[in-house]
């Protein structure tokens, strides 16, 4: 019977870029720079590494369909290097691809690395090349990412027979959280605090969706090397082991769009995932078990429902938790610990790996007071890519080995 990874595959290092406009730069200098702060992360000479998996999805602005120029750009030893994109789920898919293939005995050490130059394509949003990933999935007068995850608020609004105007509070607590968390991280692109009080006060994007509950349009690179834990061990002598706990990721069968039992009020694939996850992760309870996590807030709104999706928050809770507290950087389980979408922006390719980074940083305390989390045990990362009704959703879940 299968029994999943964990504790089978070990990160060995990681990189990661500033995020931002990042005019003066191409897709391939972004790779090199969070290459070669993974590969001095790691300890190892570029020899070493048997496969690379390398995710990006607007390949037309990119670095196109195949794999080549990252081997090109990285000047990778003649190795099999795979090019996939899965939505906004590409960066966890590279991971997971990598992982799979060490805790398959395939190879020994591996690389995964997420890159997007989104800045590129002139659009203040997803481009229209990704509509095929977003777009095409809305339809009528919300024909835009804003306005079908607008609609969240009014489902969950309407299942909780709660008012509007609490949701408003509580995503402007959770926009300002991030930000607070944000501006105190040297990588991220927007570092600036920003008030409840301005978020509200902010232009109307989509009802009840402002300018600062939408995450913003950046570039970026992250990556990862794993290995086994024995090898890890071996090299890293000094240095705690931080091992993969889980990798799960469920795509929709389509029923959120042709049945009537969905509310439209959360993700069912990210429930479905969760579960899977915490049961590959041996997690019981994640309430009292986890420790931090990024969760996929391309939508101040989508972190709001995903908190419940994630089985943290009981149903019909995520209002009480996200206005104790509960998820702030000092709260019970810190969300968005480096500042999330929110603050660094989604370029797609990038995004799922920049979340593990923000998790394995703290895992080896190498981050400053001000933003490190006591004794973290589990530290999970979530993204969702495509439409409230029509997506995929990939959960990781890493911690001390």
């Amino acid at each position: 019977m299968a029994e999943g990874i964990r504790d089978k595959v070990a990160i060995l290092g990681m990189g990661c870029c500033r995020f931002g406009e990042r005019w003066e730069s191409s897709a391939e200098d972004l790779m090199v720079e969070s290459f070669s702060e993974c590969i001095q992360d790691a300890g190892i000479d570029k020899k070493e590494i048997q496969a690379a998996f390398t995710g990006t999805y607007n390949d037309e602005v990119n670095v196109g369909k195949s794999a080549v120029p990252t081997a090109l750009a990285l000047k990778l030893p003649y190795i099999p290097v795979t090019r996939l994109e899965n939505y906004c789920a590409t960066a966890t898919e590279a991971f997971r691809a990598a992982c799979y293939a060490v805790a398959a005995g395939a190879y020994d050490i591996v690389l995964a690395i997420g890159t997007e130059k989104l800045k590129d394509t002139g659009y203040g949003g997803l481009p229209s090349g990704a509509g095929a990933g977003v777009n095409a999935f809305m339809n009528g007068p919300n024909s835009t990412a804003p306005g079908g995850f607008a609609q969240l608020a009014t489902a969950y609004a309407a299942r909780h027979n709660m008012p509007m105007s609490k949701i408003k509070d509580a995503i402007a607590h959770i926009s300002a959280k991030s930000h607070a968390n944000g501006a105190m991280n040297p990588k991220a692109h927007l570092r600036k605090a920003v008030s409840e009080e301005q978020i509200k006060a902010a232009p109307m994007i989509a009802y009840p969706l402002g300018l600062f509950d939408c995450c913003g349009v950046s570039d970026g690179s992250a990556a990862a090397i794993v290995t086994t834990p024995a090898i890890a061990r071996s090299i890293k002598k000094n240095q705690p082991l931080i091992t993969v706990k889980a990798i799960q990721v469920v795509a929709t069968s389509g029923e959120e769009s042709i049945a009537n039992n969905w509310s439209g009020a959360g993700f069912v694939t990210t429930q479905k995932a969760a579960r899977m996850a915490y049961a590959e992760a041996g997690i019981k309870n994640p309430r009292e078990e986890l420790s931090m996590f990024d969760v996929h807030d391309c939508f101040s709104i989508t972190e709001f429902v995903t908190m419940e999706d994630l089985h943290i928050s009981p149903v019909g809770g995520a209002y009480d938790d996200v206005m104790s507290g509960f998820f702030d950087l000092n709260g019970t389980i810190p969300c968005q610990i480096d500042g999330g979408l929110k603050c660094f922006g989604h370029p797609i390719g990038a995004s799922g790996l920049r979340m593990i980074y923000a998790m394995y940083e703290q895992f080896l305390d190498r981050v400053p007071d001000e933003r490190k989390i006591k004794n973290p045990r589990f530290g999970l990362t979530h993204n969702l890519g495509g439409a409230p009704h029509r997506n995929v959703a990939a959960i990781s879940i890493i911690g001390r080995g």
